[in-house]
């Protein structure tokens, strides 16, 4: 893997590195294709990520699972109208949830946009208009549900999506769906 991208990777002192060093970037490099999926195809079986938590909670993940994985998420996404260069705003704690979406929008070309938990009605709000955020993927947290929800703008008949009762991104049932109208922040 390293020679498609480093042609060099020994050298014989310091100024032989500066002199010769190299990174052959390709066109339209896509990290989740060029190399998760690079990785899929000719070890699928290998270790490409552990999560662990603090409540002592493990799993592996092959090359070949988050290939399979982020191709669900990309087209979760692409179902609900996230495409090229659109931010999605990701508040999933340390959890793997967040490298499995982050590699789905790296594929669509999306943006991804990582924020800590912590944020408020005012972050949430600030960063939609900031960055015209598209959607906005969380936990199910009270807390966290509830800083998203009083930052959407209140209008008559609308209504929340929480993710874990109407998106399910990662249940074994994930199908082409008609989106939902898009919903901007005040």
């Amino acid at each position: 893997m390293l020679e498609k991208f480093l042609p060099r990777q020994h050298f014989d002192s310091y100024e032989d590195f500066k002199a010769n060093y190299r990174v052959n970037i390709l066109d339209n490099f896509n990290f989740a294709y060029d190399v998760v999926d690079d990785w899929a195809e000719t070890r699928p079986e290998k270790t490409a990520l552990v999560w662990c938590n603090d409540h002592g909670e493990e799993r592996i993940f092959s090359f070949g699972q988050l290939k399979q994985l982020s191709n669900q998420a990309a087209n979760f996404f692409k179902c609900y109208g996230i495409r090229k260069g659109d931010p999605v705003l990701l508040l999933l704690k340390r959890r793997w949830h967040y490298w499995v979406c982050m590699l789905g929008l790296h594929k669509l070309g999306a943006i991804a946009i990582p924020a800590t938990i912590q944020l408020t009605k005012k972050d949430i709000v600030y960063r939609n208009n900031t960055a015209s955020v598209k959607m906005i993927v969380s936990i199910d947290e009270p807390d966290i549900v509830c800083n998203i929800e009083a930052a959407l703008p209140v209008k008559a008949g609308s209504t929340s999506m929480r993710n874990s009762e109407t998106l399910p991104l990662f249940g074994s049932d994930l199908r082409e769906t008609n989106p939902p109208a898009a919903k901007t922040l005040c």
